[in-house]
């Protein structure tokens, strides 16, 4: 079957982050938004019917996840990822941003130490310092234009009070998909020094075409032991607004632990359309999710050539997961205000500035991609012509 990704969505109205918050975000009204981490796709038709069905009922009073929840859950990854995971290890959350929350509430302690690997998704730093936890950097580095994690830092940054690392699995912003002898080295580390892995695996799914995604807790039995995966459809699948995502946990003591948390906040129920959403993505959505995968690759080809071709002062970071993708932007040696600007007053383009990122990210925008290939050649255009002001 055929999906039409060509077909422009309508957002504008829909009080939607992405559109109905740019003259608020950049102060302009009619940037072209490529920011916010979700897709101008609609959401595929199976989803859109299996929530119509469950519309029909017209009653939307306390419900439960069933069984199905959970099973589409596991057969998902095991087809998808070889990652077999039991039902019971599988708990609820209303996104990975609180997953994030909860489980640093969870494991460990005011004045504790939490690491990250900038730059990367701004919120994880929000996840512990919120909660009074130290928050430690370890920063990726770049070898050939390729983001890598740096061991000899990693290890140099832990002390006794070290109880956490959080890690975005696939990369965002940089795109990564991180190998198994990548992952098994960071692992190696952790359990050496008592060390949970938080991995955020959101765009799991979201991996392009010559690369495959390594589930932390898939590499061994003693690494699941100390690994908690955070996975959603939300943004394989366009459901952000649904609020549903799961936290995998295969040691027994740490789920008690997390779902402690979740239960004395009230908040494991859940909507219902949500879970109706997750069970459709799951179970039919392999077909869609090849071709999305599809559109998305060409894109990215096409920002990449035509940066190549038409401007070459921005690098695109070759993204082997996500749709967005990195863009390297110190050749025009701005700060990241003033790149900010320039590609909001000058190019009419909305991106994500790489600062915000932290350290590392100086100089670097972040563009999403996942809109129409007509929106993404409209939006090079204009950025080829600010460009050209600047020779």
């Amino acid at each position: 079957m055929g999906w039409n990704f060509d077909e422009p969505a309508k957002r504008e109205g829909t009080n939607c982050i992405k559109y109905d918050l740019r003259e608020e975000t950049f102060g302009e009204k009619d940037v072209i938004p490529m920011w916010v981490a979700d897709m101008d796709f609609n959401t595929p038709e199976f989803i859109v019917k299996a929530l119509q069905n469950r519309l029909n009922h017209e009653i939307y009073g306390y419900t439960f996840r069933p069984t199905e929840y959970y099973l589409s859950i596991v057969r998902w990854l095991k087809t998808r990822h070889n990652w077999e995971v039991e039902k019971e290890w599988i708990s609820f959350c209303p996104g990975i941003v609180p997953a994030l929350n909860f489980s640093t509430l969870a494991f460990t302690q005011p004045g504790d130490s939490v690491i990250v690997q900038p730059p990367v998704y701004f919120p994880f730093f929000s996840a512990i310092e919120s909660h009074g936890r130290n928050l430690v950097f370890n920063r990726l580095k770049e070898v050939e234009g390729r983001w890598v994690m740096d061991y000899n830092s990693l290890v140099d940054s832990i002390n006794m009070k070290t109880k956490m690392i959080i890690i975005s699995n696939p990369h965002n912003p940089v795109g990564r998909v991180w190998t198994g002898e990548e992952l098994n080295n960071l692992a190696e580390i952790c359990l050496k020094n008592n060390i949970i892995i938080l991995s955020d695996e959101i765009h799991c799914d979201l991996v392009l075409p010559g690369y495959t995604h390594t589930p932390v807790a898939s590499l061994s039995e003693k690494i699941a032991e100390i690994t908690i995966t955070c996975i959603a459809p939300s943004k394989t699948f366009n459901l952000a607004g649904l609020s549903t995502s799961s936290v995998i946990i295969s040691n027994t003591v740490l789920r008690k632990l997390y779902t402690r948390v979740v239960d004395n906040l009230h908040i494991g129920g859940g909507n219902i359309f949500g879970t109706i959403a997750s069970i459709a993505a799951y179970s039919h959505g392999h077909q869609w999710l090849e071709a999305l995968l599809d559109y998305i690759d060409h894109n990215i080809d096409f920002v990449k050539d035509y940066c190549r071709k038409m401007i070459p002062e921005i690098l695109p970071v070759q993204p082997e997961a996500t749709y967005m993708i990195w863009l390297d932007c110190r050749k025009f040696g701005m700060t990241g205000k003033e790149l900010q600007s320039f590609f909001v007053k000058n190019a009419g383009i909305g991106m994500n500035e790489g600062s915000t990122f932290g350290p590392g990210g100086e100089g670097f925008m972040r563009m999403n991609v996942a809109t129409t290939h007509e929106t993404v050649v409209n939006a090079m255009e204009k950025i080829e012509k600010a460009v050209a002001g600047l020779r």
